[in-house]
């Protein structure tokens, strides 16, 4: 091949953009020394952070490896992400396990998974001999040391590790790993796999949890990820001055926003420590002290920081620019707490489940709204289509209530070695017979209001049959989040009873809410039974934990 066409076909990848990792290829060439990510002991430059997942690259690639599921086994921090670009670069799809994880889920995703290589630690090795695995590692301390080492030689004249690469700037982060290949042999081989790539390939797996007891594993490839951050991007206007505090689990579909939208602009992006969640106070002046600008998170976390009042210890107005959330109800009266000490931040309600790659609509805070009303979804972002569907498969006409469904780049690929699964989730669309044409059916129960957004009502799941009447326990629980007193609520059925039940942390009595609430709810969907609970149980991505709760239904 000529050198023309070489650089044809590489400035065509570019263009294209069809693995993500030419987003770091371009930010680390023009933003070689600005922090891409930061922990509690680690910070990573975007050269560095080329490099070493290169080097990570280089070795799954001489192993052969393609298109294979990589397990990741780390403590969370700036080695999962260096770990998850080490997939990406060599075209294989990577997926997080979390280390704090019961051991029965871990194996149930094991079996489902069956990757080609876990990457961790010598140290975490020990803990993963405890699972039911049986194949390879990369410990990443081995891998990276050289590569380390090779940097150190060079900033103080010692030299290269390998005679092909002539400086700093010009090294490719793949280093020899006891294979006795070049440098240069293995930068190629690993180029020639990116190339075999192609933009429908996956990039990661992300278990969720199955109604059977197996996790689901959402299959998620470049396209859709590429085609999600060209969104947030563009619509929040990201650049490298910008960044983020990162709150969702890497294992969690919201951490994808922090992750890829740093990798294309150059922005920087900080874990937070888990531990300040629990302490609003210290957590804004985190915020405050690395000058971050823009947070996504769950809204369990923004409404811990409304109810302990932190704003009137910490100003935040000369630091957050942006405030975005999705996961679950974000309730007004605790988003017109973050509203009145912050009025001039932009404020976006995002919404999507897993299986459209993080979000599929959303909307601008652009009014104000009172504490019992419930807080829109919004309009369906662009290239993506939503179908409000009624149990007739039609559109649903006016204010009627139906399943929100969608089309579009952002669906995932289906779960992973579940195709049984897969077809009841991901089905033909009924309103296109003409060709075959898959849409997403979230179970979630939505419908317009007289501006034409969307409101999100429930889960398919949590729609109740009660007293004779269809009952969304999500409108319940957005009534209850309006009275003063309440900070987080969640409602659950006792089929066995027949009862709406609520549960609440406050000492409150069943009459006293049903009072505050009669003019919100009509009187069949008043909660039947109130349960106090010291603390309401947060699962691992940050949401109220139901099935805990629904242990103290007796």
């Amino acid at each position: 091949m000529s050198e023309k066409s070489f650089r044809f076909i590489k400035n065509k990848e570019k263009t294209m953009k069809a693995n993500v990792t030419y987003w770091l290829d371009d930010t680390a060439a023009r933003f070689p020394d600005h922090t891409a990510y930061a922990d509690e002991n680690k910070e990573i430059t975007f050269s560095e952070l080329r490099a070493q997942a290169r080097a990570i690259a280089c070795e799954l690639t001489a192993r052969g490896l393609f298109k294979k599921p990589v397990a990741i086994f780390l403590e969370k921090g700036v080695d999962v992400l260096v770990s998850f670009m080490g997939a990406a670069y060599s075209c294989n799809f990577y997926s997080p396990i979390d280390v704090d994880m019961p051991g029965s889920r871990v194996n149930k995703i094991l079996e489902v998974l069956e990757p080609a290589v876990v990457i961790t630690t010598g140290a975490l090795r020990e803990v993963f001999s405890a699972f039911d695995y049986k194949g390879e590692f990369l410990l990443l301390e081995d891998l990276l040391a050289a590569d380390v080492q090779e940097a150190e030689q060079q900033d103080t004249g010692m030299g290269n590790v390998s005679s092909s690469l002539e400086g700093k700037d010009e090294r490719k982060g793949c280093t020899p790993a006891g294979t006795g290949e070049t440098e240069s042999v293995r930068e190629a081989a690993l180029e020639a796999a990116r190339r075999k790539g192609i933009d429908t390939d996956l990039l990661y797996v992300l278990f969720t949890s199955g109604s059977t007891g197996v996790p689901k594993g959402v299959t998620i490839n470049h396209r859709a990820v590429i085609d999600y951050i060209d969104w947030v991007t563009e619509t929040f206007e990201i650049t490298e001055k910008d960044s983020f505090g990162n709150q969702a689990p890497f294992y969690f579909d919201n951490s994808i926003l922090d992750i890829y939208s740093t990798l294309k602009t150059g922005a920087t992006t900080y874990i937070i420590p888990k531990t300040l969640f629990a302490q609003p106070v210290p957590l804004l002046e985190y915020l405050k002290e690395k000058k971050i600008n823009t947070i996504f998170w769950v809204p369990s976390a923004l409404i811990v920081v409304a109810k302990l009042k932190a704003f009137k210890n910490v100003d935040l107005s000369d630091t957050l620019r942006r405030v975005l959330f999705c996961g679950e109800v974000m309730p007004n009266k605790q988003l017109n707490v973050w509203r009145k000490f912050l009025p001039d931040v932009q404020y976006a309600n995002l919404y999507g489940p897993t299986e459209i790659t993080d979000a599929c609509t959303y909307y601008m805070v652009d009014r104000e709204f009172s504490d019992e009303e419930p807080l829109p979804i919004g309009f369906p972002m662009p290239n993506t289509d939503i179908l409000v569907l009624n149990e007739k498969n039609e559109l649903v006409t006016g204010e009627e209530a139906g399943e929100l469904c969608v089309r579009g780049t952002s669906l995932s690929m289906g779960y992973y070695k579940n195709p049984e699964k897969t077809r009841e989730a991901f089905v033909q669309n009924p309103l296109n017979l003409a060709v075959p044409e898959l849409i997403y059916r979230t179970g979630d129960i939505v419908k317009y209001n007289e501006r034409g957004e969307i409101i999100y009502l429930s889960r398919k799941d949590f729609q109740i049959k009660h007293m004779g009447h269809r009952i969304e326990l999500g409108e319940i629980e957005t009534a209850v989040s309006s009275l003063p007193e309440i900070s987080l609520n969640c409602c659950l059925y006792d089929e066995k009873r027949q009862k709406i039940v609520l549960f609440i942390e406050e000492e409150l009595d069943k009459a006293h809410i049903n009072e505050k609430i009669s003019h919100l709810v009509p009187d069949y969907m008043l909660p039947n039974k109130v349960i106090r609970v010291e603390k309401m149980p947060i699962n691992a991505n940050g949401k109220i934990d139901r099935v805990k709760l629904r242990e103290y239904i007796k």
